[in-house]
């Protein structure tokens, strides 16, 4: 698992299931807000926004939920909302990128520089570990929707720099200006894909064994706890 998404950490993380959906719709109607806050309120015009309605309705966020997320930003109370990025390293040598969305700079910082050091991190200064990062794209089908010619073909023809397939899904990689383009075009010809997201892909891994994996995990949830931590990416394979 290179380059964890706080998606996929929350929604497989077993036994904490309810807590999780409510952190994780949370996390969504923060990003719907700051997207709409950004942007154009209206999803298609706004690349941004219209992932972040996409990522909700694939975990069964409520329209509602959504409706208010959006009008939150019309209604100017998503002014004070910040992004903002930490790096540094987890146990083992592991680089983390921590994507953080906040209404107090101060409050958050000391958190997360807390959740660093008390779980055997430390946080570094600005591309400390962001040049062993490439941002981009990413959208993924199960192996189901085709062999892994023919969806390097339709990723290819679409536009997309790149496509890694594995037993049982086809990631494709697309530069960050061109996710939604490829996006609707696969879409068109594979349906709706499992995910479709901006993120950190690492160009050098760390391999970690089992019980190091676990530091690991146990580290991102403490990250992943916090409601201001919005992503959290790390250079690891276990």
């Amino acid at each position: 698992m290179s380059g964890h998404s706080k998606w996929a950490n929350i929604q497989h993380r077993k036994g904490k299931q309810d807590k999780a959906r409510g952190n994780l719709f949370t996390k969504i109607a923060r990003e719907i807000t700051i997207a709409a806050k950004l942007g154009d309120p209206n999803p298609d015009y706004n690349p941004r926004l219209r992932l972040a309605v996409t990522l909700a309705k694939k975990n069964s966020m409520p329209n509602d939920n959504i409706k208010k997320a959006i009008d939150r930003a019309r209604g100017n109370e998503g002014a004070n909302l910040e992004e903002i990025r930490y790096e540094g390293y987890a146990p083992n040598s592991v680089a983390v990128i921590v994507e953080c969305l906040t209404d107090n700079r101060n409050r958050t910082a000391t958190e997360v520089r807390t959740i660093f050091g008390k779980n055997g991190g430390s946080i570094g200064a600005e591309n400390s570990v962001a040049f062993n990062f490439n941002r981009c794209g990413i959208i993924v089908y199960p192996k189901s929707k085709g062999t892994d010619e023919e969806i390097m073909e339709l990723a290819i023809n679409a536009g997309a720099d790149d496509i890694e397939s594995d037993e049982e899904y086809h990631t494709i990689i697309t530069a960050v200006d061109k996710l939604h383009s490829v996006g609707n075009e696969l879409n068109a010809k594979l349906g709706d894909p499992e995910k479709m997201e901006l993120t950190f892909m690492p160009i050098n891994t760390v391999q970690l064994t089992e019980e190091q994996g676990q530091s690991l995990e146990s580290f991102i949830e403490k990250m992943e706890e916090s409601d201001d931590v919005q992503n959290v990416y790390t250079n690891a394979e276990y």
